[in-house]
C-alpha cells in the first residue's frame, strides 16, 4: 500500500493509494460516485496527533473505495479553524464534525452542510458530555475550587472543549468565565488539555466523554477512553469535577451537492463496517458505539443558535 504525507496551508493529509486491500470482503450498500468525481475526500478534526489520527481511520479507506467506487484520501488539520476552511472550499467530500464547527459552517454558509449520519452511544444516547478533569492529587474537587487557577479549554471550535462549558459555566458560576479562573488558555486540542492537565500546565481543562461506563477504562468512548487504550493515561490520576448537559453527538457531513445516492450508500457502509468489522468500526469511533441513525440539520438547531449567540455577544 503506498503512502505519501502532503502538507499545505493547516493541513496535514495521508494519501491511500487506490485501491486498497480489504479487511472483510465488502457486501454492503454501493453508489458509483466515478460518475460524478474521481475520488472522495475525507477530513477528520484534530482530537490527537495527526499520525495516530490517520492510523486508526486507514481501515475505514478501502470500504470506502469499495462503497463508492473511486479512491478514497483521508486528511487531518492543525486545527479545526482549518477543517472548517478546507469542508467551506469545496475541498472535503465528507468530514466528522464536532456540533460547534458544524454550527460555524452552517453560520457561514447556510445550507451547504448536510448531516448525514451521527454516531448511538452504547446506552442507546445520541449524544455525549464536556467533563472538567484536575489531577487527583491536587486540591481542587469542584469548579468552586478553581477561582484564581488556571483553566483550559481545547480548540475554539470545539463543541466539548469550549462553545459548550464557554456558555454554560458562566451560567451556572453567576459570573464570566475571567472573573471566577485567575487564566483562562486554550490548549488546542483534547489530548492537549488533558496532557496539560496531567503535566501541571493547567490546573483543569475541559474535554470530551461518553458519561458511561468504568470510571477506570475512561468510560466507554472519548478523549479519556481514547488515553487509557492507548496508556497514556491513568485514570487514578485524575478527578472529574464538572459535567455539562447531554451534547448532541457531531455528524458525518457532506457538502450540500454531494449525490444523494452516495449518502445513502455511505450511511448503509458504517452501519455495514459496525455489524461486521468490529475492530475496524472502534477504531473510527475511538471507542465502543451501539450504531449510527441518520440526522439531518434540524437534529443541530439548538446547537446553531447557542453558537450564533456565542459569536453575537463577542461583537
Amino acid at each position: 500500500m503506498l503512502k505519501k504525507i502532503i502538507y499545505y496551508v493547516g493541513i496535514v493529509g495521508l494519501t491511500i493509494s487506490s485501491f486498497s486491500v480489504l479487511a472483510k470482503e465488502y457486501t454492503g450498500p454501493k453508489f458509483d460516485l466515478s460518475q460524478v468525481q474521481p475520488e472522495f475526500r475525507i477530513g477528520y478534526l484534530p482530537d490527537e496527533p495527526a499520525a495516530e489520527t490517520l492510523a486508526r481511520n486507514e481501515c475505514m479507506i478501502p470500504y470506502y473505495e469499495a462503497a463508492l467506487g473511486v479512491p478514497a484520501k483521508q486528511f487531518t488539520f492543525n486545527d479545526n479553524a482549518g477543517a472548517i476552511e478546507a469542508f467551506l472550499g469545496g475541498n472535503l467530500d465528507m468530514i466528522w464534525f464536532g456540533s460547534s464547527a458544524y454550527s460555524s459552517v452552517e453560520i457561514e454558509k447556510p445550507g451547504w452542510a448536510a448531516p448525514i449520519m451521527t454516531r448511538v452511544q452504547p446506552t442507546g444516547d445520541i449524544g455525549y458530555y464536556s467533563v472538567m478533569i484536575a489531577r487527583k492529587d491536587s486540591d481542587i474537587s469542584s469548579v468552586a475550587d478553581m477561582a484564581g487557577k488556571h483553566f483550559a479549554f481545547g480548540d475554539p471550535d470545539s463543541t466539548s472543549g469550549t462553545l459548550v462549558p464557554s456558555v454554560v459555566l458562566p451560567e451556572e458560576l453567576g459570573k464570566p468565565i475571567d472573573q471566577h479562573f485567575g487564566q483562562v488558555s486554550f490548549s488546542g486540542s483534547h489530548e492537549a488539555t488533558v496532557l496539560g492537565v496531567l503535566n501541571g500546565d493547567y490546573d483543569a481543562g475541559v474535554t470530551w466523554v461518553s458519561g458511561v461506563g468504568e470510571w477506570s477504562e475512561g468510560y466507554t468512548s472519548g478523549q479519556l477512553n481514547t488515553m487509557v487504550r492507548k496508556g497514556v493515561l491513568n485514570m487514578d490520576d485524575i478527578v472529574q469535577i464538572w459535567s455539562s448537559a447531554l451534547i448532541p453527538n457531531g455528524p458525518h457531513t457532506v457538502p450540500s451537492t454531494f449525490p444523494t445516492g452516495g449518502s445513502v450508500a455511505l450511511l448503509g457502509m458504517q452501519k455495514w463496517i459496525h455489524e461486521n468489522d468490529k475492530e475496524c468500526s472502534e477504531n473510527h469511533t475511538n471507542g465502543e458505539v451501539k450504531g449510527w441513525i441518520p440526522v439531518d440539520s434540524s437534529f443541530y438547531d439548538a446547537i446553531v443558535a447557542v453558537k450564533k449567540a456565542q459569536l453575537e455577544a463577542a461583537k
